[in-house]
């Protein structure tokens, strides 16, 4: 059969692995706001940004800035310009959540600082895997409007490039986060920190955050398999 079953109705097992994967995204992204939630009322002595600072400080990392940044769950670590970004209500906030946060950031610059491996990786892929999803995009909507002119193998082959350069990078991405996780908690247990900050309710704050790569780097594989299958011609 034609691709994604010459539309207009759309391949159900298509349909199937995009509601799946959105539902369990769903539930995944639900529990970890619900868990942040929960243990953003319950407060310690410090905020966000001094845990980072503290964590910076302890590992021997002088030359990165703790910012705060627009917006709920933006924060991130850039290594470009070398600055653990924290959202506003973590920047601010002291609270077990926003401690959690923090630490993990900051893991991400002790990563760096120790050219941990996958993480270099990850950054190399980088501009690939931005090229990928932008003709990825570009090839979904020839295949949606203009599925008659798409019967071309080497445009599904393309599709089956630019998906296994994102399903890599989301595999690349989970030890890299998990990584960044066990380096905070282990950090928060090592720390002048540890007697205020409950280790259970940071690691699983971190956890259900965590679940969220997971989720998409299954969708991603799950892609991958449909394409490759149909580039294969294994489908009726």
């Amino acid at each position: 059969m034609s691709v994604l079953a010459m539309i207009p109705g759309i391949d159900p097992i298509y349909l199937v692995i995009i509601g799946g994967t959105m539902l369990l995204s769903f539930l995944v992204s639900n529990t970890m706001k619900s868990r942040f939630d929960k243990y953003s009322k319950t407060r310690i002595p410090v905020t966000g940004r001094e845990v980072a600072e503290m964590m910076l400080r302890e590992n021997g990392i002088t030359d990165v800035r703790v910012v705060s940044v627009p917006g709920q769950l933006t924060d991130h670590y850039n290594p470009l310009n070398k600055t653990v970004n924290l959202s506003e209500p973590v920047y601010h906030q002291n609270s077990i959540a926003a401690a959690a946060v923090a630490a993990h950031e900051c893991g991400h610059a002790v990563q760096h600082k120790r050219a941990y491996p996958w993480l270099t990786l990850r950054s190399k892929m980088v501009p690939a895997v931005n090229i990928a999803n932008q003709v990825q995009n570009v090839l979904m909507m020839l295949f949606i409007f203009g599925f008659f002119i798409t019967q071309s193998p080497m445009l599904i082959w393309a599709m089956v490039a630019c998906l296994a350069a994102v399903a890599l990078f989301s595999i690349v991405t989970l030890p890299v986060e998990f990584d960044a996780s066990n380096r905070a908690l282990a950090w928060i247990e090592s720390s002048g920190l540890s007697s205020r900050i409950e280790h259970d309710e940071a690691k699983n704050a971190l956890f259900w955050a965590a679940m969220t790569y997971v989720v998409a780097a299954l969708s991603s594989v799950a892609m991958l398999v449909y394409w490759l299958s149909i580039a294969l011609g294994r489908r009726d």
